[in-house]
This record gives C-alpha cells, sequence and structure tokens, in this order.
C-alpha cells in the first residue's frame, strides 16, 4: 500500500497523524508519504518519526479577516496544482486528510483523480477542510457518534493515543490517608488564562482540601511568575514548564482542569480521568467547546468557560467534585466509557478496505 496522510499545523492533527502512518507502515506494509505545510508542527515531529515530509503553501481561511482569505484564496489554485504534482509523483492507493491548512488541496487533488480520500476528524465539529471534503470523501473516521452527520460512510473509531494513557490507573483521592491530586494544565505553551486563575486561587483551594497537591504544568511564560507567587503565598504546588511523561502525571491525579483540544479528551477517556474542562475561546468554530460539551454530556467531565474562570467558581467547583468520592468514580467511569484503544488499528484498517474495494473496482 502507498498512502499520503495530508494536513498538520497543531500537535492535535499531527501526533495521531503520525499514529496512524506507524499502524500502516507496520501492519499493512504501506510506504508513507506526509503532505504538510512549512510553518506546522509536522516540520518537526514527522520526520522525527521517520517518514518522508513535503510541503505546500497554503494559509488559512476560517476565523481570520477579510485579507488573510483572499490572500489564501489567491494561492489555493497553485496549493492543489502542487499537491497534485506531488501526488503524481507519489503514486498513492489512499490519502488521509487529518485537518489542517495541507488537508483540503491534497485531499482535493486525490479526489479529482479519483483516488480514495479517508477523512479523520477528532474533533465534535470538523474543521473546514474536512467540511469542504465532506461531500466527497470516500469515507471518515471520527472521535464522536454525532460527528457522523457530516460524512456520508463514517466510522467512530476515535483518536489514536498512545498505549500508555490506556494503562493509568486511578487516582488516591484521599484513600489511604492519602491527599487528592489535582493536575493543571494548558497544552504545550501552557494557557495564561487558566495559569492566572489557578496562581489566585491556590491557597483558597488548599484550605477547602486540606493536604490537596498540585501539580502545575504553566509553559515558559508563566513558570517563573507561578513559581515566584507561590513562594510568596508560602503555598507547595509542584511547578513544571512542561510534561513530558504526561500519562505519568495522569497517573497520580485525581482530576485534571485542562482545555479540551482533540488529543487531550482523547487521552483523558484512554486514562479514564474525570477532567474540568476550559474551552479555548479562540478555537475554529468553537470545536473546544463541543469537545467539552460532549464530555459533560457523558458525565466524564464538567466545563468551565473562560468568562467563568475566576476563583469564585473554580474553587468550589474543583473542592466540589475532590470531596465527592462517588462522582469523582461515576466521571472516571464515564470517561473510560469513550476511549478507543484500537482507533489505530481501526483507521489503517478502514484505510486497506478503501485500497482494497478500489483495486476490485479498477480490476487490478
Amino acid at each position: 500500500m502507498r498512502a499520503i496522510l495530508a494536513g498538520g499545523g497543531t500537535g492535535g492533527h499531527v501526533i495521531p497523524a503520525v499514529a496512524i502512518a506507524q499502524e500502516l507502515q507496520k501492519h499493512h506494509g504501506a510506504e508513507v508519504l506526509f503532505i504538510g505545510t512549512p510553518r506546522g508542527l509536522e516540520n518537526r515531529l514527522v520526520p522525527a518519526a521517520g517518514f518522508p515530509l513535503r510541503v505546500i503553501q497554503i494559509g488559512r481561511l476560517n476565523s481570520v479577516s477579510l485579507g488573510t482569505k483572499v490572500r489564501t484564496l489567491s494561492v489555493l489554485p497553485r496549493a492543489i496544482w502542487d499537491a497534485a504534482q506531488m501526488i503524481s509523483d507519489f503514486r498513492p492507493e489512499v490519502v488521509i486528510g487529518v485537518g489542517g491548512y495541507a488537508s483540503g488541496p491534497a485531499m482535493l487533488a486525490a479526489a479529482l483523480r479519483r483516488i480514495p480520500t479517508l477523512v479523520f476528524e477528532p474533533n465534535y465539529v470538523p474543521g473546514l477542510a474536512n467540511r469542504i471534503m465532506a461531500p466527497v470523501a470516500s469515507a471518515a473516521a471520527v472521535q464522536f457518534a454525532e460527528t457522523g452527520r457530516y460524512f456520508r460512510h463514517c466510522k467512530v473509531t476515535g483518536v489514536p493515543v498512545r498505549s500508555d494513557f490506556f494503562q493509568v490507573s486511578e487516582g488516591t483521592n484521599g484513600r489511604g490517608g492519602k491527599p487528592p491530586t489535582l493536575l493543571v494544565f494548558g497544552g504545550s505553551q501552557g494557557s495564561h488564562l487558566i495559569n492566572q486563575a489557578v496562581i489566585s486561587s491556590v491557597s483558597h483551594l488548599q484550605e477547602a482540601i486540606p493536604g490537596l497537591q498540585i501539580i502545575h504544568q504553566t509553559g515558559e511564560r508563566d513558570f517563573a511568575v507561578a513559581q515566584e507567587s507561590y513562594a510568596k503565598n508560602g503555598v507547595t504546588v509542584e511547578t513544571h514548564r512542561f510534561l513530558e511523561d504526561m500519562a505519568g502525571f495522569f497517573a497520580r491525579a485525581d482530576l485534571v482542569l485542562c482545555r479540551s483540544g482533540a488529543s487531550t479528551v482523547a487521552e483523558l477517556a484512554a486514562a479514564g480521568k474525570p477532567a474540568i474542562l476550559v474551552p479555548f475561546s479562540g478555537a475554529a468554530d468553537d470545536h473546544q467547546k463541543r469537545n467539552a460539551e460532549a464530555l459533560r454530556s457523558a458525565g466524564a467531565a464538567l466545563m468551565l468557560e473562560e468568562p467563568d474562570l475566576r476563583e469564585e467558581t473554580l474553587v468550589p467547583m474543583v473542592s466540589g467534585v475532590l470531596r465527592d468520592h462517588f462522582r469523582l468514580r461515576s466521571m472516571a467511569e464515564a470517561a473510560k466509557k469513550l476511549s478507543r484503544p484500537n482507533a489505530a488499528k481501526d483507521i489503517g484498517e478502514m484505510a486497506a478496505s478503501l485500497v482494497h474495494r478500489s483495486l476490485r473496482r479498477s480490476g487490478a
């Protein structure tokens, strides 16, 4: 099998895409090429995983100014042309769009050549590229069943997540005399809003839950400020710029306070961790809020929107959950029910099925 994975930009697109590529390579003997843009995370993560990457020049169309839209539309024909040339050179049997800037041109070029296309959509609301491709895509792999309404042929596969997240144990939540642990993070860069809210609330959080342990990933920008504030107020908080072993930190946590990007949501489900989700209000199509609402509806998480992220709401919400052992357990069980341990395998099988079906039609 020869497969192209197109798209990227953020870790939420690139990390699952690499997992899909590894599955195709390992279990389907696939040769894989990535098509991305010059500025996305794919430029670091894809070569590091040992896969070739080619890039096209394309910008954003969604949630941008009119001037940016005009510039993007002006280069779109060239981006489609360049993607078509890459497809001609590589001769893929399937093209998988993972969302992001490069996904649309590459998927459109593949569809025009009648090459099978598979959309991978991890968010509750598909991104613009995947929405555009929805009417012509051969099939779609999604995280949420409700997302299927956008596509003709759809399967709920979930998002590929590292296996160590599925091995995460339950937190202590005060059992055996051990105090509960709150894990706070806002993505690799950190979230200034979340950081501010936690820094201002930590004294009252630890008063409300005596012995509460807090692990706070701040990102680089707020690290020194957070450390200084905690020292000044005489509170003990385990502070990190970054969290390398995220699954290991999940294992220590009873409750997680974080954003609601697609990969984070999938990791919470895999680990079976209760969460308070703070959707990033600037996310395209407000997809983080839709992701958070889906987990809230399933009973796996609470949602706290950015305008409400302040001490007066954060402290009672965190302490209320951590004091209620039954609620923590039910939220953890609800999260685990959303997990999909075979996501990469299922997506790989969908791609292989599209290839086999195409070969049968062509008589090859």
